[in-house]
């Protein structure tokens, strides 16, 4: 949070064990942190059209071991420099980098 600029004014997670800490950020920042169903990636829509697009790359199953490091950042480039309707069409490197 103190490399992002910009507010934060809450997270949206799955019932995953690695976001069960993220319920102190509430109390300790004023961040509301909001859970999804189970089994409803409809509440998670932009997550689930990312992770739709990061298949074209590492079809599932597939460990990402097993990627270079130069096909990972190729992956991550194309990723972070696609305009998204979320953002105003404006790429997530235009809106997170300054």
């Amino acid at each position: 949070l103190t490399t992002f600029n910009g507010p934060v004014h809450s997270f949206t997670v799955d019932r995953g064990t690695e976001f069960s800490g993220l319920v102190s950020l509430e109390s300790q920042y004023g961040i509301k942190t909001y859970y999804c169903h189970a089994y409803t990636p409809a509440e998670r829509g932009s997550n689930e059209n990312r992770n739709r697009v990061l298949r074209r790359f590492i079809p599932k199953g597939q460990a990402i071991e097993e990627l270079s490091d130069h096909k990972l950042i190729q992956i991550n480039w194309y990723l972070n420099s696609r305009p998204l309707k979320c953002f105003n069409w404006h790429t997530p490197i235009e809106i997170f980098l300054p």
